[in-house]
């Protein structure tokens, strides 16, 4: 079980997670015809091309939850409660078809839980970098983990 119970986590600490992930054209369909989104910047290459980008832009939803999906190995697996919120999301740079992108998390605070003594709140900031150490997507995710004593 890689994640870390409530009682591992420090405030400042810092993870760089192993995995790093090319984005693929077909992660961005897959994901923009899942959810039903029909926006021709992320699945018409001629449109995109008249945008100021000049090519297909991948969705931000697949880049945001790529990024939590990158996290969890070090994070909440195995020992999440549920996630309770995701905060402050923020895609400063743009994501295109063959960037590659690795991940970084922060704790940036911990609280024990008012209702579950057995569980206490860990909120980490997500990064998600390209290969060109651009800052493409941050977060902030709160989940409720479990207590290693319980």
């Amino acid at each position: 079980m890689p994640g870390r119970f409530y009682d591992e986590w420090e405030v400042g600490q810092s993870v760089a997670h192993a995995l790093r992930r090319t984005v693929t054209e077909t992660d961005n369909l897959l994901i923009s015809t899942l959810t039903h989104n029909p926006q021709p910047l992320h699945l018409d290459a001629e449109a995109a091309a008249e945008t100021e980008f000049g090519r297909i832009l991948v969705n931000s939803c697949f880049t945001f939850s790529l990024l939590v999906g990158a996290s969890v190995a070090d994070t909440t697996e195995g020992v999440l409660v549920a996630n309770l919120g995701f905060d402050e999301v923020r895609l400063p740079s743009p994501v295109f078809i063959g960037d590659t992108l690795h991940f970084e998390s922060s704790c940036i605070a911990l609280r024990e839980s008012k209702s579950r003594p057995t569980a206490g709140l860990v909120t980490w900031e997500h990064r998600a970098i390209n290969q060109r150490g651009e800052t493409v997507c941050t977060m902030k995710r709160t989940a409720l983990i479990r207590k290693a004593a319980a």
